[in-house]
């Protein structure tokens, strides 16, 4: 580990994403910027009138379509730049320019879903006959219908459109204080003082020392703690948007509201709850192996990530990680290896840390021009996996953009987590069937039940703690530091159980987490996994069949409802089955890790 973050003109230009493939310049980008603003005030000239003539509302549809495009690209463009460098206050003003432009387009298009619920069906209908162009926005046409009795006024969506650049304020503060602002201290690795950062965070976390563990924990949380009023400020004005939108609109709830656009009914986000729920047996086996496993007097919660076979370590430089993960990801074809090559070779990928960057990592991208991937890779095992998990990410964008027109290539985020995760478990099955050692299978079986543990039940903590804080707000209770921590720490004792030390710095642990300024969002990591285990399982007993449902469902883009498409793929969410199968697997991995430590 350097004790010193590189500077981003240290970097090889090969590990650097290549932006200009989307814009070769800021001044192209400024171009689409104006265009962009002049064709939202062309929006403008169809207010009134959709209900003329099939030819108008067509002519609408294609135009709001193309400036919706256009917007996306010149927004994405923007804010990759300034992730590559948060500090950087040129592109800092660049999102913020697009962020204020999406608002003026989205207030200039406001008009068009009201417009369209006023025309009468039998109207509409005959719009379909009259001009067969216009079919192909039926799909599009009657997810808007839906939401009939949500809808407002052409007036009154015109103005909860301009409230989009306050809404996300919350966010935004947030996301300047957690990247750009907080300064995490440092501690001692080895004799030697280093810098703290998050991606340190995470790699100190599989120290096998628990003294480095637990002061990169208390270091971490000490600052969180610092800020911990200003978070909770934050957070809570995040979640009043959420309810303000909710009943402005309508809304029995703003979980409901959040679930109305997938046609999600509320049973499934409650059956994930409930079935994780009356399954964490295995997880409280999991941690009482840990601790054994780890020889240690009491379990942390900065123990769960700790190593634990100390003998194996794997240092996998990047190179070697991708070159891993293709080997993991051969059932899937020689086509799909093809664009991974693709995406290795023409820097669809920003790989290393570096000054300033934004944490984690994410696939993102606009239509049109290819995904890209950034990482904060550190060679360990954890980064092979991200890299396999947003290359997932990465060939659905890819396979859905090349397939379906822009109006239903984005699929929805309830179906984002399934490539990834997809990725995930082949890399894993690869893993394991290609050593003979027990250590390392040992190992692997650790890192692989961290994965369902922090994906699968962790992500389902998370949704039932945003589900409660939101019922908070919804019957007008407060949520300061104090109560966010205290709901948290409650949960965490009912997920986590008795075997292990809450320590207090947990209950700070919602402080950290930058999905709940994305309200509702976090239940569908869970979901997503749980059908990824069954489609992977597929793919490996089955091959070619499920390969090809499972091609053919990266390839639908968001051409139909979630719900729908994974029913074709081979998966049913709406029953408790692919949770249920997910958690046997953890079960089962548990007792195979458990059986594999006795015979050493």
């Amino acid at each position: 580990m350097n004790s010193t973050i590189p500077q981003r003109n240290e970097i090889p230009e090969e590990y650097k994403w290549n932006l200009e493939a989307i814009y070769p310049d800021d001044s192209s980008w400024e171009q689409d910027f104006h265009k962009t603003e002049e064709l939202s005030r062309k929006v403008s000239q169809f207010k009134g009138k959709l209900a003329e003539s099939p030819q108008r509302l067509l002519e609408c549809l294609n135009l709001d379509t193309e400036v919706s495009c256009l917007m996306e690209k010149v927004y994405v463009y923007a804010a990759m730049r300034k992730d590559q460098d948060t500090r950087d206050s040129k592109y800092q003003g660049l999102v913020q320019r697009a962020g204020s432009l999406s608002v003026k387009v989205n207030e200039a298009t406001s008009f068009i879903v009201p417009g369209i619920l006023q025309i009468p069906d039998e109207t509409l209908e005959n719009f379909y006959e009259s001009e067969p162009e216009l079919q192909f926005y039926k799909k599009y046409l009657n997810k808007i219908l839906r939401k009939k009795g949500h809808i407002l006024s052409a007036e009154q969506e015109e103005l909860l459109a301009r409230t989009g650049e306050l809404a996300s304020a919350p966010q935004t503060i947030f996301g300047m204080i957690d990247n750009a602002d907080m300064k995490y201290g440092k501690v001692i690795v080895d004799g030697e003082e280093i810098e703290l950062t998050k991606g340190r965070y995470a790699q100190l976390l599989e120290n096998p020392e628990q003294e480095v563990r637990k002061k990169a924990f208390e270091t971490l949380y000490e600052s969180y703690s610092r800020q911990k009023n200003t978070i909770a400020a934050t957070l809570n004005a995040s979640i009043k948007k959420d309810v303000f939108y909710a009943r402005t609109r309508k809304y029995p709830s703003a979980l409901e509201a959040s679930l109305l656009d997938d046609n999600i009914p509320v049973s499934v986000y409650t059956n994930l709850i409930t079935t994780v729920k009356s399954r964490l047996d295995s997880m409280f086996e999991y941690l009482k192996l840990r601790k054994e496993m780890l020889g240690v007097e009491e379990l942390h919660m900065y123990d769960i990530f700790a190593p634990l076979v100390s003998e194996t370590k794997m240092e996998i430089p990047y190179k070697e990680a991708y070159e891993t993960v293709k080997k993991g990801l051969a059932p899937l074809g020689e086509e799909y290896l093809a664009v991974l090559d693709e995406a290795y070779n023409s820097r669809w990928i920003d790989v290393y840390e570096t000054e300033g960057k934004r944490s984690g990592a994410y696939s993102w991208g606009a239509y049109g021009t290819h995904p890209y991937v950034l990482l904060n890779h550190q060679d360990t095992l954890n980064d092979m996996f991200t890299l396999a998990h947003e290359l997932g990410h990465s060939m659905h964008s890819y396979l859905s953009d090349k397939n379906q027109p822009y109006l239903y290539a984005q699929y929805t985020i309830f179906v984002a987590e399934v490539a990834s995760t997809v990725n995930e478990a082949l890399l894993m099955r690869y893993l394991l069937e290609h050593t003979d050692d027990k250590n390392t299978k040992m190992y692997l079986m650790t890192h692989f039940l961290n994965q369902f543990r922090s994906t699968l039940i962790r992500q389902t903590q998370f949704a039932e703690y945003e589900k409660i804080t939101h019922e908070m707000v919804e019957k007008g209770e407060s949520l300061t530091a104090e109560e966010f921590s205290a709901e948290y720490l409650k949960l965490n004792r009912e997920y986590y159980g008795e075997g292990i030390i809450h320590d207090e710095e947990i209950a700070l642990e919602w402080s950290r987490i930058p999905h709940f300024y994305n309200a509702f969002y976090v239940y569908k990591y869970a979901t997503g996994f749980s059908a990824a285990i069954a489609l992977s399982k597929a793919i490996l007993e089955e091959g070619k069949p499920a390969v090809e449902r499972y091609l053919e469902f990266l390839k639908s883009g968001g051409s139909d409802y979630p719900l729908e498409l994974l029913k074709k793929a081979g998966v049913d969410m709406t029953t408790s089955k692919p949770i249920e199968d997910a958690l046997d697997v953890f079960a089962q991995y548990v007792e195979e890790l458990r059986k594999l430590h006795q015979e050493k």
